[in-house]
């Protein structure tokens, strides 16, 4: 536009108009641009100090980055707890760009793929439930519809990749199917071992996952690791969370725990139990040499179930109770090293009666008129352990406790164990009143034991006074990879001297190998036993509160007076090879019902049943394959078979059988679902040979395969059930 150069030249209305909007627009801006110096000024000279602390602030935001829980680990390596990241299955019903239509056309096909793969609901339950969620305006549907949680990847990808609806589009805003990652606690043996391995959870105040029962809770801070901290920084993008303090994962943890031997105790407890119609039942093995627990089992009677059912329950094997007639060990073992229960040919009267003090007599139901000190353990003689132990702390009653606990009887074990509990043994007066409570607690009333120490005890005795500590864990591994071993320890080195502790040894194999044994039905040929028997009326337990409303603890006993008549615990616990002991088992089962209420017939035949199952799968010696047949009358040798041709040749050799075909070898198996012929051939083999060829195996008895179902040659497919029958002779 031009400035006019003529005075008479007019100014165009249109030029005025445009002058003055260039004006208000200048005006605008100049007032913008003071208005920005001026909030500059404000921001970054007189508020600059308020503006970087809210940075700081914000820049200070942590999150809490959570370790990966360590492993729980048999013996063998074999994983009893571990995580495993599962995927909980959503559908976002709002999503962005949700296919409506095509998805109420899909809903028939959808509920049956549905039903197949989550069958806690029905087809038409699924149906029901799809359409439900989109009937409502789309604002108002759930943006987290469940399909499914923790379930693994493969399945999540079958639904995204198969299921109608699904599987016709790749962007999830079409579909609204997302999946979240979620790290579970798994236990790949399931309820083995359950209460001993323990559980993981979480609690209203604490949302961090945590050990809350067994070896998961004792050994927490090993297994859970240490948290990390994300911090949010600035990045060209915004703020993002970067890793200040990275997490460290737990450690894993390797217990004592042998699955095999697990597997083993908890079957025959649980069949004794199911035969007895038992309450309860809880059964602990330990290794003689090392104290480690190769197997723990607490099974009890499922009460919602209609059949006959037991379940892992309350940790007994932990729990204290009246030991009956297995304490008669220990009293023996404290008489034995203070020199007043040294065996002697003087015999004490014994009869089935005894009035100690002219009170309430003391009974025995199988003893003789007269006992010799070497005897009263084969006989259960509460009268002969009154005679033996009560002249003796006739001054001082409270000397008998602490001879105990001088032997390490009340020391905590810490295994790890939830809930371990010592014995009690409470102190008494020294008058009628406490001399009467003594004579019964020498014989197993008045006091209560955990069966964890009576096998642990025991378990000293078999190894020849050396007081092993129980253990659950015998190894760590860092997170880095660096293995630990936790040694050895000892309650007491020496508990007694192994000379008495020979001499209990063969008082206790008089129980089951003598005339007068309590056990007698345990005797066999195979594995030599030896332990002692227990029965106890189960007391009336003292049910008040034992703490007071301020939280203090009351000091009350924890039984009342009296007994439930015609109701009892009975317990075996003893140790087996005799010659050389490898394991220590204690069993004790709550009420078992006739014809099962003696221990032998109950707690003890679960011992012996489990003995020979390890001497049937060669985990009592180094050898288990032709053990000699003890036949009387009979000079030749007893010949197996076996799939192993050098073996065949070592046989002929050491028997010197020469020519003879006395070892029949059976012929290989070439023929694909048929059951191969295992006849002769030693457990180990069998189980190889029919394994290996897809069958499952059950067998019962000892030695050598004397019969096989189906027999060799029929046809079966593979996952059939064969039963082997084993037989020495």
């Amino acid at each position: 536009m031009s400035t006019p150069k003529r005075p008479d030249e007019r100014v165009s209305p249109n030029h005025a108009f445009l002058v003055g909007r260039f004006g208000i627009i200048f005006m605008i801006t100049a007032v913008l641009a003071i208005a920005i110096a001026v909030m500059l000024v404000r921001t970054t000279v007189i508020h600059a100090s308020d503006w970087n602390r809210m940075a700081a602030s914000t820049l200070a935001d942590s999150a809490i980055t959570y370790p990966e829980r360590g492993e729980i680990l048999a013996s063998d390596g074999s994983i009893l707890a571990t995580n495993l990241y599962y995927v909980d299955i959503f559908v976002d019903f709002r999503a962005s760009r949700f296919k409506i239509a095509e998805f109420v056309d899909s809903i028939p096909q959808l509920s049956d793929s549905l039903a197949k793969y989550f069958p806690r609901y029905s087809r038409d339950k699924w149906e029901k439930r799809l359409r439900a969620a989109v009937d409502p305006p789309k604002s108002k549907r759930t943006r987290n519809f469940v399909i499914a949680k923790a379930v693994p990847d493969e399945i999540f990808l079958k639904v995204k990749k198969t299921f109608p609806f699904f599987r016709g589009y790749n962007n999830s805003n079409c579909t609204g199917l997302k999946g979240d990652r979620v790290m579970k606690r798994s236990y790949p043996f399931g309820r083995m071992a359950r209460l001993s391995i323990g559980r993981v959870g979480q609690t209203e105040t604490d949302p961090e996952v945590h050990g809350r029962s067994g070896l998961e809770r004792a050994l927490d801070t090993l297994l859970f690791g240490v948290p990390g901290v994300s911090r949010k920084v600035v990045s060209t993008r915004g703020t993002r969370l970067a890793t200040e303090t990275p997490a460290i994962n737990g450690y894993d943890v390797t217990t004592t725990i042998d699955i095999t031997i697990q597997d083993i105790l908890e079957a025959e407890l649980g069949e004794m139990l199911i035969a007895s119609h038992a309450d309860w039942g809880t059964a602990i093995i330990m290794e003689v040499a090392t104290g480690d627990i190769k197997a723990i089992s607490n099974l009890e009677r499922d009460s919602t179930s209609r059949t006959p059912r037991y379940i892992e329950a309350l940790n007994r094997a932990v729990e204290a109770y009246e030991p009956g007639s297995v304490m008669k060990v220990m009293t023996m073992a404290v008489a034995l090293e203070k020199g007043f229960g040294k065996p002697v040919t003087r015999e004490f009267p014994i009869g089935h009666s005894f009035p100690y003090l002219g009170k309430r007599s003391i009974s025995d139901t199988h003893s003789p008129a007269s006992l010799p000190i070497s005897r009263f353990i084969e006989y259960s003689s509460n009268i002969g352990m009154v005679k033996m132990t009560m002249p003796h702390y006739d001054g001082d009653l409270n000397r008998f406790r602490s001879d105990l606990a001088e032997l390490g009887f009340f020391d905590r074990f810490n295994t790890g164990i939830a809930r371990e509990r010592i014995p009690y043994f409470p102190k008494v007066k020294n008058n009628v009143g406490g001399k009467l409570d003594l004579s019964r607690m020498v014989f197993g009333y008045c006091t209560m034991i955990p069966p964890l120490y009576t096998c642990a005890f025991y378990n000293a005795v078999a190894n020849d006074g050396k007081f092993v500590r129980p253990r659950l864990v015998k190894g760590l591994r860092t997170p880095d990879g660096v293995d630990s071993v936790i040694p050895v320890s000892y309650v007491r080195e020496q508990m007694m001297s192994p000379e008495n502790a020979a001499i209990l040894r063969k008082m206790m194999r008089g129980v089951v190998w003598e005339q007068g044994g309590t056990a007698k039905v345990l005797k066999n040929d195979v594995v030599e036993i030896a332990g002692k028997t227990g029965t106890c009326k189960i007391a009336l337990e003292d049910r008040r509160p034992r703490f007071d409303k301020n939280g203090k603890k009351l000091d009350l006993p924890p039984f009342k007076g009296g007994y439930l008549e015609g109701h009892y615990r009975v317990t075996f616990c003893g140790f087996f090879p005799y010659e050389n002991p490898k394991y220590t088992c204690i069993v004790l089962i709550s009420d078992p019902k006739v014809p099962y209420r003696g221990p032998a017939v109950s707690s003890g035949m679960v011992l012996k049943n489990v003995a020979l199952k390890l001497y049937a799968r060669g985990m009592l010696s180094d050898d288990p394959y032709f053990a000699e047949a003890k036949r009387e009358g009979v000079s030749t040798p007893t010949v197996y078979s076996s799939f192993n041709s050098e073996r065949n040749a070592t046989l002929h050799s050491d028997l010197g059988l020469g020519k003879t075909h006395a070892i029949r070898r059976p012929a290989e198996h070439k023929q694909y679902g048929t059951v191969p012929d295992v006849k002769g051939v030693g457990l180990r083999e069998a189980l190889s040979t029919l394994e290996g060829a897809g069958y499952a195996v059950d067998f019962n008895g000892v030695g050598y395969v004397a019969e096989q179902t189906p027999e060799a040659g029929t046809k079966a497919s593979p996952g059939t059930k064969i039963k082997l029958t084993l037989r020495h002779n």
